[in-house]
This record gives structure tokens, C-alpha cells and sequence, in this order.
């Protein structure tokens, strides 16, 4: 019997799973601790250290991550807290719950454009907007990528803003030799199906100060003590509002074992990435249709994916062409969720925003989209498919 001929296809993530990380997780679930246990403070601790820093507590998400940040920088038990009405600057190129959080919170959202060439909230753009009322500022670390975040530190400090880093779509990623998601005072991670490191779902918080790091570990789990005070290991004590945040402990074994492969992922990404680029433009049909999202500079990247911007004569075809790729099975999606700007629940919310400042984010949103980079390495006949897919453009 012949085999069958197989089908090309380009997923946005296709199973990163190895053996280690699927029995890591069996074992978890063979030993019946099921709940935040050993494994999850063995896996804290693990990626403290990878990162170079000293507080991480591991959540539910990277979603629930930012809300621990904004819920622990406006508390009561925080010697420095924020106040509502407080502003926070926060980029229009962001993800639904980088700029929530700054609501539920009672602050109030500034969304501003970003830089053309990073995609992330400059430094120039913050000193522009920052007025007596700013108190914090929302980074979000695009897709590997980054801003001046040496000197933006710098002018928080200088300033006496709290600084979060997004840092979901960017964990691996090295600037000035200091990793992502160590600049601010919070930093969130996600672990999430398609990013850097997945345990399906999860999450990871970041924070500089001990004082944060125990008022999170309440905010984590219910509001109670029990992390925090050992005499009350098994009381129902509780000191302050909190959630339940906490994650499965078979997800912080899938992490820990993912982590430990972080490195050699990363090449590969990188690699996948350099060869698609390569051959795109050796191809006949190159015509420089895209443009390419290239690191910030003294940036060691961690790709998440693949980033393209058409040029603007092909922006009124982009419809077309990325159903095109729908039909030849080359997944894509928005870069982030392109220009939050334009989402439905800003009006439902009755958001205040200056549409019309936000050039960068709107040209990311109709010329932009980005396609995956898988943890194995693309052989050639995958990468000569795809990129003669995304030179259709011409023909579309």
C-alpha cells in the first residue's frame, strides 16, 4: 500500500511537547498532588534564577499575572500605593488584559502609539505624556522585542513611577545583558499554548521587593496568610482582598521541563526564522512585499513568531490574501490584537483615547500580521511552500 502524500500545513504552533515534559506531568498526576504543591515552588525558584531575579510566583496565567501586578500596586498594605484615578501610560499595540487590569483597578488608562520599528511604547512618547497624574507605566515587550528599557527604568526611577513589564510574548529574550521581565517592578509571564515556554496554561509574576512579593502571595490565593505567616499554615486567616489564582501543579511540571529546554528552543525559533527570511528574498517573485520586525538594538531576541508588515501599496488587499493563506493552511493571526484602539469594548467602556495619535499602531494594524515559528526545525521543502504562499501577494 502506497503512503499517503502529505499535506502542507503552516499552524501557528504546531505540539511542542517532548517525552520529558508529557511524563513530567504524568508523574505529577501518578503522585495525586494535583494542587500548587513542591513542584510549583520548585519551578519559581528554577525560573528566579534563569531570569536573574529574585521574586517569582507562579499563576493560573499570564493574564492573572497582570492583575496580581495592578491589584498589588494599588494596596493598602504596600507602603507606596497607587490611588484611583492615578494614570497609567499603556501602549494602544497591547492584549485585552494588559489594559483591563488598569480598570478593574480603578486606574485610569492613557493608550499611546508605539514605535514603528519595535512596535513597543518608547521612551519619547512616554516623557511626551507623562504629567503629575502618572503613576505608572505598562510596557508590553512585543513578540521578542523590546524598547530602551535601560533608560526608561531610569526615568520611572527618576519620576517615581511604578514600571510593569508585559512580558508574555517574550521570555528568553536578553537586552543589555539583563533578561525581559526583570527591568520593572512587576513582570508578567505567560505560559500559554504557543509562547516561548507552554504548560498549557500558566503564568508567572515577577517583582523587585519583598514587601510586593508577600502582599502578591496573599492577592494569589484569597487573601489569606498562609504563605506568609507558617503559624497559620492551616488557618483561615485572612489580611487582606485576594482570587485564586493558583496554578495545577502538573502545569508547573510541564513548565519546569520546558524551561530547562528554553536555550535550545530559542535557536531553533531563531533559525527557522533566518531561513524563511533567506529564502524569501532569494526567491525570483522577492520584491521586497514585506517588511521585517528586526530586534532592538543590544537585543539577544526570543522569537515568538514570525512578524510581517505588507508594504502599503498591498494594505487593501490584506484581507484577501490572508484568507488565501486560510485556504493553503498557513495559519496567521493579528500582531497582538493590533490597535486596541479599535476594539468594541472601548466604547462599551466609555474609554478615553485620541484615535488620531495612534499612526504606528493603525499602520501595524492594516499592514501587519505574523505567522508561527515552530521548536523544530523547518525542513526545506516547508520553507520553499511557505514562502512562495506569502509571495502570492502579487498575484492576490
Amino acid at each position: 500500500m502506497k503512503n499517503k502524500k502529505k499535506i502542507f500545513s503552516y499552524p501557528l504552533y504546531a505540539d511542542g511537547y517532548s517525552p520529558k515534559d508529557i511524563n513530567a506531568g504524568i508523574n505529577v498526576l501518578l503522585s495525586g498532588q494535583l494542587t500548587m504543591s513542591k513542584k510549583t515552588r520548585e519551578f519559581e525558584k528554577y525560573f528566579a534564577k534563569k531570569i536573574g531575579t529574585k521574586y517569582c510566583l507562579m499563576v493560573n496565567s499570564g493574564s492573572s499575572a497582570n492583575l496580581l501586578a495592578l491589584f498589588c500596586a494599588v494596596n493598602p498594605l504596600r507602603k507606596k500605593y497607587l490611588k484611583k484615578g492615578d494614570e497609567c501610560l499603556v501602549p494602544a499595540v497591547c492584549w485585552s488584559t494588559t489594559l483591563w487590569p488598569i480598570i478593574q483597578v480603578g486606574l485610569t488608562p492613557k493608550i499611546l502609539d508605539v514605535n514603528i520599528n519595535n512596535f513597543c511604547l518608547d521612551l519619547k512618547t512616554i516623557k511626551k505624556n507623562v504629567n503629575k497624574k502618572t503613576k505608572a507605566i505598562m510596557i508590553v515587550n512585543v513578540l521578542g522585542n523590546c524598547a530602551e528599557l535601560d533608560r526608561i527604568r531610569q526615568y520611572a526611577n527618576k519620576k517615581n513611577i511604578v514600571l510593569i513589564e508585559d512580558n508574555c510574548e517574550s521570555l528568553g529574550s536578553i537586552y543589555k545583558k539583563k533578561h525581559l521581565g526583570t527591568y520593572g517592578d512587576f513582570s508578567s509571564f505567560s505560559f500559554f499554548f504557543s509562547h516561548q515556554v507552554t504548560a498549557g496554561e500558566g503564568g508567572m509574576i515577577a517583582c523587585k521587593s519583598e514587601e510586593d512579593f508577600r502582599i502578591l502571595k496573599s492577592l494569589r490565593a484569597h487573601g489569606w496568610d498562609r504563605e506568609i505567616n507558617k503559624k497559620n499554615a492551616n488557618k483561615f486567616n485572612f489580611i487582606n482582598q485576594g482570587f485564586n489564582l493558583r496554578p495545577l501543579e502538573v502545569s508547573a511540571a510541564i513548565g519546569l521541563s520546558q524551561l530547562k529546554r528554553l536555550d535550545m528552543m530559542m535557536k531553533v525559533r531563531s533559525y527557522n526564522r533566518n531561513q524563511i527570511l533567506k529564502k524569501l528574498k532569494n526567491l525570483d517573485e522577492w520584491n521586497e512585499q514585506f517588511d521585517f520586525f528586526e530586534p532592538q538594538e543590544d537585543l539577544k531576541p526570543s522569537w515568538f513568531g514570525l512578524p510581517l508588515l505588507l508594504k502599503k501599496k498591498y494594505t487593501k488587499k490584506k484581507k484577501l490574501f490572508l484568507d488565501y493563506l486560510k485556504k493553503n493552511k498557513v495559519e496567521t493571526r493579528p500582531i497582538i490584537s493590533g490597535n486596541f484602539g479599535n476594539q468594541p469594548a472601548i466604547k462599551l467602556l466609555k474609554i478615553k483615547i485620541e484615535t488620531k495619535k495612534l499612526v504606528n499602531a493603525q499602520e501595524i494594524d492594516d499592514r501587519g500580521f505574523f505567522i508561527g515559528l515552530p521548536t523544530h526545525k523547518l525542513n526545506n521543502k516547508n520553507i520553499d511552500k511557505l514562502s512562495k504562499l506569502l509571495l502570492k501577494i502579487d498575484s492576490i
